[in-house]
């Protein structure tokens, strides 16, 4: 992977010249030390005519001492200007569909008539089973719950925390929002919630087992509502309408998916429901916004610790100095 080196804060090498500045603007510091006594000063100060003045020892770095603090200056510019390797900006996928499930609790979906490992269970069991999976593999989605029956209310808001949304789904049961079957209020309220949602993409999942109560609002024109919002609505038809107590309306739910161009299924088991979902991602793909970031490592403790370093043997270098000087001065006296 292609790789730049890059300085983040240039700016931070104008000050380089700062100590320099400041050390001509500034005052020596003097530091005060005893004068040495003169026999005869007095006379000595007549005769010359000179008038004895305060002074104090001014003392000035030597060279290598120079160049020791300007290198220490400058690593320690180097290390804020924030030197980094930046690789070749890398794509970042995000996923942009919202995925509304709509499912119907309604009395009529405690009827055990499916069957799952040999088992008879209830309608809403077998659908919640499959469902909990369906959730498990729309990582990337938002996803909202609306559950329905004689009212419609919302069981989860768009969110990305899909264990959340796993859990409140676990927790509804039949006859939560009544014993009736109001298709209509359902899709209302989900277009309400798709209202407050900013992405584009917008699909409703509505399953139902039963036939429209008739009150309120008609299924049909909620339909088109959610055609004017640009909502598809899939929908799933729960059961056999060839059997004896099957009180399903597919016509009405053909209608409604056919209005959204979206398109209808029938689940007669989970294994048929778990294939339609599958069938969905197909029909509705997920669309991705790209956002670009760019891998940095930063380098700023390369020249720090090069700057500490210098800091140190310039320590040692001056107290080996002040060393061999006081050996020098001690072998002599």
């Amino acid at each position: 992977m292609p790789e730049n080196f890059e300085i983040a804060y240039k700016f931070v090498f104008w000050f380089f010249p700062l100590p320099f500045i400041l050390y001509w603007i500034l005052p020596a510091i003097r530091l005060k030390s005893a004068s040495l006594l003169l026999p005869d000063f007095d006379k000595a100060q007549k005769y010359t005519g000179e008038k004895a003045r305060k002074s104090a020892e001014i003392k000035r770095r030597n060279s290598v001492s120079w160049v020791f603090l300007i290198l220490v200056w400058a690593c320690l510019l180097v290390a804020l200007s924030s030197p980094q390797i930046v690789a070749k900006p890398e794509l970042k996928v995000k996923t942009s569909r919202s995925f509304l499930i709509v499912a119907d609790i309604s009395f009529s979906m405690a009827q055990t008539d499916w069957r799952i490992d040999e088992k008879k269970v209830r309608r809403w069991d077998a659908v919640k089973s499959v469902m909990h999976d369906f959730i498990e593999k729309r990582e990337g989605d938002r996803m909202g719950l609306i559950f329905f029956g004689s009212s419609a209310y919302i069981q989860a808001p768009f969110t990305s925390e899909l264990e959340t949304v796993d859990q409140l789904l676990e927790e509804a049961d039949v006859g939560m929002a009544g014993q009736m079957t109001n298709i209509g209020k359902a899709i209302v309220k989900g277009i309400e919630l798709f209202e407050q949602d900013t992405i584009k993409t917008k699909v409703m999942l509505l399953l139902s087992d039963g036939v429209d109560a008739g009150t309120d609002i008609l299924p049909l024109d909620a339909a088109d509502m959610a055609k004017k919002d640009s909502i598809k609505v899939y929908t799933i038809g729960i059961g056999d309408p060839n059997i004896a107590n099957s009180d399903l309306d597919e016509t009405t739910l053909e209608e409604i998916a056919e209005m959204t161009d979206a398109q209808y299924f029938r689940a007669i088991n989970s294994e048929r429901l778990n294939e339609i979902y599958s069938e969905l991602d197909k029909l509705e793909p997920i669309e991705y916004e790209e956002e670009s970031y760019k891998p940095t490592t930063l380098l700023y403790h390369y020249p720090l610790g090069f700057a500490i370093g210098l800091s140190i043997f310039h320590g040692l270098v001056l107290s080996f100095i002040s060393f061999f000087k006081q050996f020098k001065k001690d072998e002599l006296n």
